[in-house]
């Protein structure tokens, strides 16, 4: 009699015991794992590198401005100097000229040290009576290039261009506008 009720006993503590281990392996790893995914959440989002509307603006020796505006910004991880850009508006303020060029695009790679951008996606420049889209815009400040390339169609009041490329030169706002390969020829319609 003793016996069997030690059998029943070992019997239902080891039933407990793996009842219990099942609960903990099973049930209680679940709750764990949903706690640590929304800290996780959390941790993320007070980590964030979004910024939201953004506005640098930066004088040349000559005291020309440049202003840059985006609705949102994401600094690059690896490149704290680095901000990739979404809806960006820039403007060149020409001090000698009294001259605005304005440009605009989805998405563009800022740099704060160097004032360096890239333009991508829709790119439209507008200046006088000119209007230049494209894909791809790199500007420099330091060197004064606006250099528009990919499906470039420069407008103006009297013709139509179609070319690989248009480089702007924002101080003497002398302009170049060619073909990658030299075989073929920038297509000009005339407006008159």
């Amino acid at each position: 009699m003793i016996k069997i009720k030690n059998k029943k006993l070992i019997i239902l503590t080891l039933s407990l015991l793996i009842f219990f281990f099942i609960y903990l392996k099973f049930f209680k790893s679940e709750e764990i794992n949903q706690v640590i995914k929304e800290e996780v959440k959390e941790e993320n989002f007070t980590n964030s590198n979004i910024i939201k509307d953004i506005k640098y603006s930066s004088k040349d020796l000559k005291g020309n401005e440049y202003i840059i505006l985006a609705k949102e910004g994401e600094i690059d991880l690896n490149n704290n100097d680095i901000i990739f850009l979404k809806e960006v508006n820039a403007y060149i303020k020409m001090i000698k000229s009294n001259e605005i060029i304005a440009i605009e695009s989805d998405y563009g790679k800022y740099n704060t040290v160097n004032y360096d951008t890239i333009f991508s996606k829709n790119v439209q420049i507008n200046y006088l009576d000119n209007k230049i889209i494209g894909e791809y815009l790199d500007f420099s400040m330091a060197k004064n290039k606006l250099i528009i390339s990919k499906n470039v169609v420069y407008t103006n009041s009297e013709n139509v261009l179609k070319s690989d490329v248009v480089e702007l030169d924002t101080t003497t706002q002398n302009t170049k506008i060619f073909m990658y390969n030299s075989e073929k020829k920038v297509n000009i319609e005339s407006l008159k």
